[in-house]
């Protein structure tokens, strides 16, 4: 933050930096091994035959990568001290081809838009990844978002859109799978994706941050929802997802079910020629759990494109 903008902050609000917007993080080198993607598939409960063999990589593995880069764009922009106000708010992979084990690859991030919102502000991340020819492997966009920050205002560009439109939801699922958090899931996930968040690890920690107790990583929540897609609409073929895109509702706990559904959608703009989309929502049964009463969604504005067999 600059002394200027600093001075120029209304009261109540936290000067977002806008002079980080379009600025590209140090080029981080992932090499990519068998051993990796097979224990990100078992970290995710992940049955597909191509990721727990290590041959192909699950799409949400994807983030890995450039996991190192999104916190410190983001942090360019909202105050450094802001870090543990942050939480995961939406993400978006649009996917070129694959990972595959063997590949050298090279990612980037930088921030381009941040907006301050009712409950909070955000900051929209952008992030490539490409291989060692320099080919495009993968785009996505991480919002993060801020809880009880007020930015004071809005510059640069949002995130694509990918709304779960009520109209869509409202018709029967095409697909609709059940899965389970594993009591230990946090524990496998943390190492096999390089996330050492201390709220998916240690309960006084998270207890300290306003909440129950030890979350299960959203991105690895996320990571269920992209297999039971692949295995549903895709015959388990990992290279005709071309987006994946979730915004997180509430958070997931260890041992908790989950259901999600999937619906066609027609929203224009989201499938091309030879592809299809697939709005879904993630929730978990019975009022926080208990099987009784309303499901809470955690995971909605969920879309998967699929390309045709």
């Amino acid at each position: 933050m600059t002394a200027s903008q600093e001075d120029a902050a209304p009261a109540g609000t936290t000067a977002f930096d806008g002079s980080g917007l379009g600025v590209w993080t140090e080029p981080e080198r992932f090499t990519v091994t068998s051993e990796r993607i097979a224990e990100y598939a078992a970290a995710t409960n992940d049955p597909i035959e191509s990721h727990r063999s290590g041959e192909v990589a699950p799409p949400v593995f994807a983030v890995v990568p450039v996991f190192m880069s999104m916190a410190p764009a983001a942090l360019s922009v909202a105050p450094p001290d802001l870090l543990m106000k942050l939480v995961h708010g939406e993400q978006d992979f649009f996917f070129c081809r694959p990972i595959r084990a063997g590949d050298e690859l090279v990612a980037r991030a930088r921030p381009v838009g941040y907006a301050a919102r009712g409950k909070g502000s955000t900051v929209v991340v952008y992030a490539e990844t490409r291989d060692a020819a320099g080919e495009l492997v993968n785009e996505q966009w991480l919002t993060a978002f801020f809880r009880g920050v007020d930015a004071g205002g809005a510059e640069g560009d949002a995130a694509p859109p990918h709304p779960l439109r009520p109209a869509v939801r409202s018709a029967d699922p095409v697909a609709e799978v059940g899965q389970r958090i594993d009591e230990d899931q946090t524990f496998r996930y943390s190492p096999a994706s390089g996330d050492p968040m201390p709220i998916h690890l240690d309960d006084e920690i998270a207890q300290m941050a306003g909440l129950p107790g030890i979350i299960n990583h959203g991105l690895c929540t996320m990571a269920f929802t992209s297999w039971a897609a692949l295995t549903e609409l895709a015959g388990s073929d990992t290279a005709r997802l071309r987006r994946l895109a979730v915004r997180f509702a509430r958070p997931v706990l260890p041992g908790q079910e989950i259901r999600t559904r999937y619906w066609r959608s027609a929203e224009p703009g989201l499938a091309q020629a030879g592809e299809k989309a697939y709005a879904y929502e993630t929730a978990v049964p019975g009022r926080d759990g208990d099987g009784a009463g309303e499901d809470t969604v955690v995971i909605t504005d969920g879309l998967a494109v699929i390309t045709d067999a």
